[in-house]
């Protein structure tokens, strides 16, 4: 009975499962070392750095040039008031006239019509204007009351031919205009029923002729601008403003 007892007891000491002893840790895997990624980040580090810097430098690497303020016909040239200088990022590429070619770019005429807004390059001027195929370009000579006030730069404008012969003298005209009245009537005949103001004088300028005529130059069809010339020169045209302005 003693044995079976002893027996008994051993069996159940044996089927109870070994704890760990207490400190002790459980194993852990070895870490994969990643040697190409590491490799990459630092690449992408360097590359960023890098192209900072080449922000900075391009930065810093600025010119001043000519900005054109406002509005430029064809054949005109540039002044102190529609230019003032910029900052811009210099660029081998692009023909930028720098500021301080301001004096030699005022003896070049604009090519075309440049607007207000744009910066300035060596193209966009030379020795003279481009007239658009078709087209022609007609000096006038008026006096007061054969322009309309405030006659700007690419305005459009309609042509009368005004006194002279195409009038008649009587007074008995729809209008009951007089002969000599400098303004456009009924008995007036239309020159150019439409005409871009290529250029217009400032009354302020400093090249203003003595007289009170003012220069204006219109942009028209090379078929209407033989009998345009001839009533200016015989200073009977006035101009009207007209829808489109």
């Amino acid at each position: 009975m003693k044995i079976q007892e002893r027996t008994g007891a051993g069996a159940g000491r044996s089927a109870a499962p070994a704890g760990p002893s207490v400190g002790e840790r459980l194993p852990t895997p070895p870490r994969e070392r990643k040697p190409a990624l590491a490799a990459l980040a630092v690449l992408l580090i360097l590359v960023g750095a890098l192209g900072a810097t080449m922000l900075v430098l391009q930065a810093g690497d600025r010119i001043e040039v000519v900005k054109i303020t406002e509005e430029i016909p064809a054949g005109q040239a540039v002044n102190d008031s529609n230019t003032t200088s910029v900052m811009v990022a210099e660029d081998p590429g692009i023909n930028y006239v720098k500021w301080s070619q301001l004096d030699a770019l005022k003896k070049l005429k604009a090519v075309t019509t440049i607007p207000g807004g744009v910066v300035a390059v060596g193209e966009m001027f030379g020795e003279e204007a481009k007239v658009p195929e078709g087209k022609a370009l007609v000096g006038l000579s008026l006096k007061e009351g054969q322009y309309p006030a405030g006659l700007k730069s690419g305005a459009t404008v309609a042509a009368y031919r005004v006194g002279g012969t195409s009038r008649s003298g009587s007074g008995d005209d729809a209008d009951g205009g007089s002969a000599g009245s400098s303004g456009p009537s009924g008995g007036d005949s239309v020159i150019v029923d439409k005409a871009v103001v290529d250029y217009v004088q400032d009354a302020k300028g400093d090249d203003l002729v003595s007289s009170t005529n003012l220069p204006v130059t219109l942009l028209v069809d090379d078929a209407q601008a033989a009998a345009l010339t001839q009533a200016a020169t015989n200073g009977e045209v006035a101009l009207v403003l007209v829808p489109g302005n």
